[in-house]
């Protein structure tokens, strides 16, 4: 017999009309009305704590909700009522010593079909009552909710990787209402809306529905007329936590980092959600920054770039180095340092793009001015007018 057998068979035998306190033939409006009586009384809300008295009425309590979600719905309780009088009839009765074969070679497996022979017994009728619900009745581990976060790092941290404390807030219980969302010290009562069952039935068209948490009590079965003031009936706080966190190395601005198992907590022993940053880098005051390359403008005279000249360039982190200028480097020449830029993620390292840029000075002193006007006349018809000459080409 199958683990879901085992669950339906002990519906069998429970008699939900006496769990409600009602008869057989109890109306409708009767049961619901003894089911909000015993649900008032026997509700958590209703009785804190971890006395033997409050264990016993929330267990009272849910046996209280399982009756009447069989019997408090009309096609429920018909085939309730059905299998209730099969079994009374001792014609599938259970013999002792077990589910297994016993005297006349009984099989409970006869009663609920063998689906394994094509049997169709009224394990099918089980199965169209309680088959949901005999996978719902204790809840699943569900996996928490991820969490965004934002954090802004140094230029070099996020060249070389860094590890930084993060505050993070999430939702909690509300200290001052437990997170029931009621005024501390009021009682609360059965919500209207779902008639204390928690969910609503919504159309999804033609013949299906779905069950949907009742927007007005939560899922919490009771609503309180005086909200809890902490939380404005919502149930729910803050909590702040610290975590350590590593950014790895060469991470770029902008982008998202997953911190696996750092984000919300999972309900019912379920894992972790995931920590997402993104990272935002503060700008250098010298390098910046291309892909994996570093890139950085080297400010050079005109005689340096027209003469030739060997210049140091600071690294990031590290020594300086030497760019060797070739007589006539033009104006924004860009010289390539390899293995002076940014860590790849696969451990390599990118390069430094040195660009040059020919500075002219703003204020001449009598000496300079002087070479300079010598050096105009040395080249007076040749070089200014050669320069532009492509400008005034095909007119």
């Amino acid at each position: 017999m199958s683990a879901d057998d085992g669950v339906r068979a002990d519906w069998a035998t429970k008699d939900f009309y006496q769990v409600l306190g009602v008869s057989k033939d109890a109306s409708s409006a009767d049961i619901k009305k003894a089911y909000r009586t015993l649900a008032r009384q026997n509700h958590p809300d209703s009785n804190p704590g971890d006395s033997a008295d409050s264990t016993a009425k929330h267990d009272r309590f849910k046996m209280v909700a399982e009756a009447y979600d069989v019997i408090g719905d009309p096609e429920k309780r018909s085939k309730y009522d059905e299998m209730r009088a099969a079994y009374a009839s001792g014609g599938f009765g259970f013999p002792q010593g077990g589910a297994g074969g016993g005297a006349g070679g009984f099989d409970v497996s006869d009663l609920f079909g063998d689906r394994t022979r094509g049997g169709a017994g009224l394990g099918d009728v089980f199965g169209d009552l309680f088959g949901s619900r005999a996978r719902t009745t204790q809840s699943r581990p569900r996996r928490g909710g991820d969490v965004e976060t934002s954090a802004t790092i140094g230029f070099s941290d996020a060249l070389q990787g860094v590890t930084i404390s993060l505050r993070l807030t999430s939702d909690s219980p509300c200290p001052a209402c437990s997170g029931t969302g009621g005024k501390p010290g009021t009682t609360p009562h059965i919500c209207t809306e779902c008639e204390g069952a928690g969910f609503v039935v919504v159309s999804t068209g033609g013949a299906f529905s779905m069950n949907e948490t009742c927007p007005a009590c939560g899922g919490r079965q009771l609503v309180y007329d005086e909200p809890c003031p902490t939380c404005r009936g919502s149930g729910k706080g803050m909590s702040a936590r610290t975590i350590q966190a590593r950014i790895p190395a060469g991470v770029k601005d902008g982008q998202r980092i997953r911190l696996k198992g750092k984000g919300g907590a999972g309900d019912g022993g379920g894992p972790a959600g995931d920590l997402f940053v993104v990272v935002k880098v503060r700008p250098h005051r010298v390098f910046g920054r291309s892909g994996d390359n570093l890139t950085l403008t080297v400010p050079v005279t005109f005689d340096e770039a027209a003469l030739g000249a060997e210049i140091r360039v600071p690294t990031l982190g590290g020594s300086p180095v030497t760019l060797k200028l070739p007589p006539g480097t033009p104006n924004g020449r860009t010289f390539r340092v390899r293995g002076k830029g940014a860590r790849r993620s696969d451990g390599t390292v990118g390069d430094l793009l040195a660009t040059v840029e020919v500075q002219v000075p703003a204020v001449l002193d009598p000496a300079t001015r002087e070479a300079v006007e010598a050096y105009r006349a040395a080249t007076s018809g040749t070089g200014s007018s050669r320069l532009r000459a492509g400008l005034f080409e095909g007119d």
